[in-house]
């Protein structure tokens, strides 16, 4: 009996042990935060959405209850998975800064033409050009390369960190999470696409 109490409490022990181990997963938290960092890096503060000062009492009491159920969330994550409460992306490898100095430079170029609707944010966490009659003809060449520029960067991006971080497979979690960060941190008037549908911020 006492055997039987103890295989119980060890196949217990081991399914809730294996539960904490095995979750060796995406840290979708810390992957947001290393997003919102690379893209205001690349955009620069200009492009992020004003904060919270400006907000209808309303909307504040709505953010606010946003807040607190992303901090419940986190104490449950901390609780449940403690190995992967500490998970931290590293985005500042040598091949990581040189990818995401070169989207910055490009930036400049590529504004005018976010903000003009010309170039939208796709679902994929890439760019495409929407509307090409809102560019002059003899700048679509540029502007087809500029977009084709960023795409490659974009995607390397994505690469390399999922491969700085030991991870590979991370990639397509990487790029999801890009893919709504950029939208998140877009100006507002810029254009982006939701299942398939392009909307304006």
């Amino acid at each position: 009996m006492k055997f039987l109490r103890w295989l119980t409490g060890s196949a217990a022990g081991l399914m809730l042990v294996s539960c904490v181990t095995i979750n060796i997963y995406f840290p979708a938290a810390a992957a947001e935060k290393a997003a919102d960092r690379i893209i205001e890096d690349v955009w620069g503060p200009t492009a992020t959405q004003p904060k919270d000062e400006g907000v209808a009492p309303e909307e504040q009491s709505s953010l606010q209850k946003n807040k607190t159920q992303t901090i419940a969330l986190t104490v449950l994550n901390w609780l449940v998975s403690p190995a992967a409460a500490e998970v931290n992306l590293n985005v500042s490898s040598a091949a990581i800064n040189a990818i995401q100095d070169k989207m910055k430079s490009r930036h400049a170029s590529l504004k005018p033409h976010y903000s003009s609707g010309a170039v939208g944010l796709t679902e994929n966490g890439l760019v495409t050009i929407r509307d090409a009659k809102a560019i002059a003809l003899k700048d679509r060449n540029k502007v087809k390369g500029l977009v084709a520029d960023e795409n490659k960067d974009r995607n390397a991006l994505y690469a390399e960190i999922a491969r700085a971080n030991g991870h590979p497979e991370w990639q397509a979690d990487i790029q999801s999470t890009f893919a709504r960060r950029w939208v998140s941190n877009a100006a507002p008037a810029w254009w982006y696409q939701s299942d398939g549908v392009w909307q304006q911020k």
